[in-house]
């Protein structure tokens, strides 16, 4: 115990004689998880395992500090807390990052979410935004925190525990809005009784503006690797005979068209997608699909469509969603009146 207690001390000392080593092993492990991350999926899942243990540290730092104090006579300083701190947000943005860049639809609104978790990643990585704008003011760094949670387990959950996306979704919600229940309580002054009123009233609230903007995020595990629309499939190959972007309305009707998607997941996930068609912008159909995920190249699946309406004629989307309406990505084509060719 007394050796323990010896390098405890030693570490310290280290610490505060160079407490930007702290902040640039964050930089330079939370870069280097980002390249590996992307090499490696079996790697991924052990962030993620050794990303959910350092939020519980985070979550439960001044209990953990008081413990260590009470036990050791030692107490971190706070200039190692706020680096460690840091380095947590750096190791969390830069371990999800490359999951949503594969999966965002960068042309609807999921580009909001993943731009707002690459400035998130900027911040933690310059330390006279984050230490003198971000943190003293404390519900920025409260939103800032509960996000940077939020983007971990929407990577993590499905990765370890092989949850669906839509389950993901909301239980990633939940244990985010939870968890910043802590925060909220102490960054609240008001008499003891309102107080309990209003961290409800704000956590109900926080947790309705995440089940709203779900369209807007990315499911982080789930991407196209490979879509078609077709009017024949090869059943050996698994593979459309050939990519349309335009189809006369007189084939279409006596064809009927496939939609071809090959969805990578993580290894043991299964879930299910929908292909939903819209003609100018009014849904016509929506088919369902199991997938499950392993294939490096992505589950191969396809759904086909044949009753049209009378004019189909115009502009189609074939939107690939989860079951929860998150975008996996979108098929366009266009059908050209039935005598334009004539």
């Amino acid at each position: 115990m007394a050796k323990l207690k010896i390098r405890l001390l030693r570490l310290i000392v280290l610490a505060r004689r160079y407490p930007g080593v702290i902040a640039a092993f964050g930089f330079v492990s939370g870069v280097a998880s980002f390249f590996l991350v992307e090499r490696h999926e079996g790697f991924a899942r052990i962030i993620a395992v050794v990303m959910l243990l350092g939020w519980v540290w985070l979550v439960l730092e001044r209990v953990l500090s008081d413990l260590l104090a009470a036990r050791f006579g030692l107490r971190l300083p706070p200039t190692v807390l706020r680096y460690a701190t840091q380095m947590i947000h750096q190791e969390s943005l830069f371990f999800a990052l490359p999951f949503f860049f594969a999966s965002t639809s960068w042309n609807s609104g999921q580009a909001v979410f993943t731009s707002g978790l690459i400035l998130a990643a900027l911040v933690a990585l310059i330390d006279p935004i984050y230490y003198k704008r971000l943190a003293p003011r404390r519900w920025l760094f409260l939103t800032y925190h509960t996000l940077t949670l939020f983007a971990v387990l929407l990577v993590a959950m499905p990765l370890i525990l092989h949850v669906p996306t839509a389950r993901s979704y909301e239980l990633a919600l939940g244990i985010a809005v939870l968890l910043a229940f802590p925060s909220l309580l102490g960054s609240i002054t008001v008499p003891r009784w309102w107080r309990g009123v209003l961290v409800a009233v704000l956590m109900l609230a926080l947790a309705a503006t995440g089940w709203l903007a779900r369209l807007w995020v990315p499911p982080a595990t789930l991407r196209l690797t490979d879509m078609a629309l077709a009017t024949a499939i090869d059943d050996v190959n698994r593979a459309p005979t050939h990519n349309l972007v335009e189809i006369d309305a007189a084939q279409l009707v006596a064809q009927g068209l496939y939609a071809y998607t090959a969805i990578r997941a993580p290894l043991g996930l299964r879930e299910r997608v929908q292909h939903v068609w819209i003609h100018e912008g009014r849904e016509i159909d929506r088919i369902a699909l199991d997938i499950r995920g392993g294939r490096e190249e992505g589950y191969r699946a396809w759904t086909r469509k044949q009753n049209f309406p009378s004019d189909p004629a115009g502009r189609w989307q074939v939107r690939v969603l989860t079951e929860d309406d998150q975008m996996i990505g979108t098929l366009r084509f266009r059908v050209r009146p039935a005598d334009a060719g004539q």
